[in-house]
């Protein structure tokens, strides 16, 4: 972005101020490093942010978020973006990886097997949004799909815990638009598991550079159907 001190002086001046002062230091609504940056890597997969990704990334890992996360987030988001979409991101984090030192691939993270994925899957499933989902994958193929590879391919592995898995989720969910019952179904999920109201608001204040004001607010108002349910 250095050109842009030349080209555009006073946009950076303002932008700067705004995404890493002012939204990163603002009372009430800070996370963690590692939790920041996870939940900026996924929104900008989610809004195709591609370029800024790119940037984002060597800041996120030297800030403590390791390779395996990172790998884990761009995984998991193959299943809420498609890989026609997530692709591209897989590259560029290859390729800064590389240019780290990083040697790939990474330690394998996969904990069940290709017998027992759906079962793993559902059980996972019931674990965020309660036993009602245990009969859901039987609903038809794409819901059994849901069940074993969403989640008994992904959700069960490790690198993430299941609280920081549903919080990309959220992410990538809020940062694409029009999946507002999903993300509101989500917001619930991370509740069920701990990542409270106040918790996901943080969030969306962290990330509402990169997805800009309407985007944020949609999310913000599924958060609060999600907690009056």
């Amino acid at each position: 972005m250095s050109s842009y001190y030349e080209t555009d002086p006073e946009f950076m001046e303002r932008f700067e101020h705004f995404a890493f002062d002012e939204v990163v230091n603002e009372e009430g609504q800070q996370l963690d490093d590692i939790t920041r940056h996870m939940a900026i890597t996924a929104t900008l997969l989610g809004c195709q942010g591609i370029d800024e990704f790119r940037l984002e990334v060597p800041r996120a890992l030297d800030a403590g978020l390791s390779p395996v996360m990172l790998k884990e987030v761009i995984y998991q988001a193959v299943d809420y973006l498609g890989i026609g979409r997530v692709r591209p991101f897989l590259d560029v984090a290859n390729e800064i990886l590389t240019s780290r030192g990083v040697k790939l691939p990474l330690e394998g993270q996969a904990t069940t097997t290709m017998e027992d994925r759906l079962e793993k899957g559902v059980q996972a499933q019931a674990d965020i949004f309660g036993d009602h989902m245990k009969e859901a994958w039987k609903a038809g193929h794409i819901n059994r799909w849901l069940a074993d590879n969403c989640f008994g391919d992904y959700y069960t592995r490790t690198g993430l815990d299941l609280k920081q898995r549903e919080m990309i989720t959220f992410c990538f969910l809020a940062a694409q638009g029009g999946c507002e019952p999903q993300l509101t179904s989500h917001a619930k999920g991370n509740m069920n598991l701990g990542n409270d109201k106040d918790f996901l608001i943080r969030v969306v204040s962290q990330c509402l550079p990169y997805i800009g004001y309407p985007r944020s607010l949609n999310a913000v108002a599924c958060i609060n159907k999600a907690a009056e349910q």
